[in-house]
C-alpha cells in the first residue's frame, strides 16, 4: 500500500513536471531540477540491453538511491508544506468565524439603531414614526372633535338663554300690564264701594 502512494505520488509528480521533460542532457542532474528532470537523467544515464526479445534498462545504484532521497526529500517537503497550509487554513478559518461573529454584532447595533432612529419614545414606551403619527393626529382628531362638540353646544346653550331671556321680558311686561290691570280694577271697586257706603249714609 505505501508502495502504491509512492508511485502514484511520483506519476503526479513526473505529470506535473512535463514541462521541464525536453531540457539538455547538460542541464540535467540529480542534484537540481524538478523530479521528472532527475528521472529523465537516470533514463539518460542508464544502459540497457535485451534479452528474449525484452528491452531492460540497466541504472546506477547510487544513481537509484540518490533519486529515492530526492523523492522522499519532496515527499517530505510537500507533507510539510500540507501541514502549513493546514494551519494556515484553520487560522484562517478562525478570522473568518471572528470576523463573522463582529459583523454579526455591528449588524445587531446597525439594526438597533435604525429602529431606534424610526422610532420614537410615546409615554415611556418606543413606538414606531408612522404609529406615532397615527395616534398623534387622532388624539388630534380627537381634540378638534370634542371642541368643535363644545362648541356646537355652547352655541345651542347661548340660543336658549336667548330665548329664555326674550321670554322672561316678554312676561315680566305682560305681569306689568296684567298688574296695572289688576290695580286699575281694584281702584274702580274700592271707589264704587265707597260710593256705594256714601249713598247708604245719605239714606239714613
Amino acid at each position: 500500500m505505501k508502495g502504491l502512494r509512492v508511485l502514484l505520488i511520483l506519476t503526479a509528480l513526473l505529470a506535473c513536471n512535463l514541462q521541464f521533460g525536453q531540457e539538455t542532457e547538460e542541464t540535467l542532474s540529480l542534484d537540481k531540477g524538478p523530479i521528472s528532470s532527475q528521472f529523465d537523467f537516470i533514463a539518460k544515464k542508464s544502459g540497457n540491453y535485451r534479452a528474449d526479445g525484452v528491452r531492460y534498462e540497466v541504472v546506477k545504484e547510487t544513481n537509484l538511491y540518490k533519486i529515492r532521497k530526492n523523492v522522499l526529500d519532496t515527499i517530505n517537503a510537500i507533507s510539510k508544506k500540507t501541514v502549513e497550509l493546514k494551519s494556515t487554513i484553520t487560522e484562517h478559518e478562525g478570522t473568518i468565524e471572528s470576523l463573522n461573529k463582529k459583523l454579526a454584532e455591528t449588524t445587531g447595533n446597525l439594526t438597533a439603531v435604525t429602529e431606534e432612529k424610526d422610532s420614537m419614545s410615546f409615554l415611556g414606551i418606543q413606538v414606531s414614526k408612522a404609529s406615532y403619527n397615527v395616534m398623534l393626529w387622532t388624539m388630534i382628531g380627537a381634540l378638534l372633535m370634542t371642541l368643535l362638540f363644545f362648541i356646537y353646544k355652547f352655541r345651542k346653550s347661548n340660543i336658549l338663554t336667548q330665548e329664555a331671556r326674550t321670554n322672561l321680558s316678554e312676561l315680566e311686561v305682560e305681569y306689568e300690564d296684567h298688574r296695572r290691570r289688576a290695580l286699575e280694577r281694584e281702584q274702580k271697586i274700592s271707589r264704587q264701594l265707597q260710593d256705594e257706603i256714601n249713598k247708604y249714609k245719605k239714606q239714613k
